[in-house]
């Protein structure tokens, strides 16, 4: 049985309120939420092993089945017995238990999760968009600590922003396509992309935190291009839906953007598009569910929302890089987008900045570039179009170490602090919208 007499803070849960927000008033605390929970693993993975085993040949790498991973890392069920004993002490409910991706979700009111967590949550505005937000740090009994390695979704502020720009003409208004832009066929071509290779047997995961897809659009487009449509799937993770409202200029031009040129490159493959809400929580889990789906199996998972390293907590930061090792364990490749506000990252506090997830080193970094084909010739420069149409993000880490992978790269020191860390990106292609 846990006691609240001791209270610790859940190791770097620290908030900020967001720069310009302001608080309205305490959040409704009989509003019912979730909250997500994530548990230390049986055993650590090995993170410089990991590492060394990318390096090897693809036919000898050994990889993990799910069933191994939760045995080996998952969460221990006495720990999860824990975890319950806490939630039904302060009047929360189970939503959801899973080992391997060591994660709890509670459900309750706000009053309860105010009192189970020692937070004020309150009703908060940024932007003429309202959340739920909260500053300082999430505690819990001194019991629980070590076993509780993060608590997410208790503040919902927007946490990612999806990396596309639309193509617009000299006066700002977006234009449409003309024989300089390419389809995803002709930029594989260009590429030299196997063309015996059409993805069979492969699952390829899509994060979407927002927007959605019409079925009626993908069919036009893939019959379009000749080439028959893949599988698409929809999966609820939070409470997050397939929503489509026909706004490419909004998160649905993410999704299908996301959609038409994984399944134009790759028709054979399966493709599993995981809908969260845009929120810490939201983001995180989708990741996790997409890495551990036992029913989908996802080969490759494919990321194209993030935000500036700071934007994101300690606690964020260490579940996540978590969640990418497990990938690398289960042999699942993540992409990443490395951003498309060049090497700032949109921030305005005249430092250099790289987008997160993007800079973990256990995901393939992807910058952009300005592709042009003349005949068979392909002539590519690095995508720079600020400040109205947008550049790669790339740039050093400011949170991760140099990789072993990266140490002949001559990675250059950090603007920063003349400081050589993680490098950003690993690899470019095409992403500038007027190529």
């Amino acid at each position: 049985m846990t006691s609240d007499n001791q209270r610790v803070p859940v190791a770097g849960s620290e908030r900020a309120a967001l720069p310009g927000s302001r608080v309205i008033a305490s959040a409704n605390p009989d509003e019912v939420i979730q909250v997500t929970m994530r548990l230390r693993p049986r055993t650590p993975l090995n993170a410089a092993d990991l590492l060394r085993k990318g390096a090897q040949p693809a036919p000898e790498r050994r990889h993990l089945t799910h069933e191994e991973y939760e045995q080996r890392h998952g969460a221990n069920p006495d720990d999860v017995a824990k975890i319950e004993d806490f939630a039904h002490q302060h009047h929360l409910a189970i939503a959801e238990t899973d080992l391997g991706r060591r994660t709890l979700i509670l459900s309750g009111t706000v009053s309860a999760f105010n009192k189970a967590f020692e937070v004020d949550l309150k009703e908060c505005e940024h932007e003429g968009r309202r959340y739920r937000g909260r500053v300082g740090a999430v505690h819990i009994p001194s019991e629980l600590n070590g076993i509780v390695t993060g608590v997410f979704g208790l503040d919902n502020r927007p946490q990612a922003k999806p990396h596309f720009r639309r193509r617009t003409t000299q006066s700002g208004i977006a234009a449409h396509a003309s024989s300089v832009s390419y389809t995803p066929i002709q930029v594989a071509q260009a590429y030299n992309f196997p063309s015996g290779l059409d993805g069979s047997g492969q699952t390829i995961a899509l994060i979407e935190l927002g927007g959605g897809y019409r079925g009626r659009d993908l069919s036009s487009y893939f019959k379009k291009l000749g080439i028959k449509q893949p599988k698409i799937t929809a999966v609820s993770v939070d409470g997050g839906h397939n929503k489509a409202i026909g706004d490419p200029n909004g998160a649905d031009g993410e999704v299908v953007l996301d959609i038409e040129v994984a399944g134009a490159v790759a028709p054979a493959s399966k493709i599993v598009v995981y809908f969260a809400p845009n929120t810490d929580a939201g983001f995180l889990d989708a990741i996790t569910k997409a890495v551990h789906d036992t029913k989908n199996k996802s080969s490759v998972v494919s990321i194209s929302w993030g935000g500036p390293e700071e934007s994101f907590t300690q606690q964020s930061l260490t579940a996540y890089d978590e969640a990418f090792q497990a990938a690398a364990a289960l042999g699942v490749t993540v992409c990443a987008a490395a951003g498309d506000n060049g090497s700032t990252d949109g921030v305005t506090d005249g430092k250099q900045h790289v987008d997160f997830p993007a800079s973990d080193p256990f995901v393939l970094a992807c910058g952009g570039t300005s592709l042009r084909i003349t005949g068979k010739t392909a002539v590519e420069n690095v995508w720079n179009e600020q400040p109205q149409g947008g550049a790669t993000g790339g740039g050093i880490s400011d949170i991760f170490a140099l990789p072993d992978y990266q140490k002949n790269a001559e990675i250059p020191p950090s603007a920063n602090d003349h400081k050589v860390r993680r490098g950003v990106p690993d690899v470019s292609g095409d992403a500038d919208p007027q190529t």
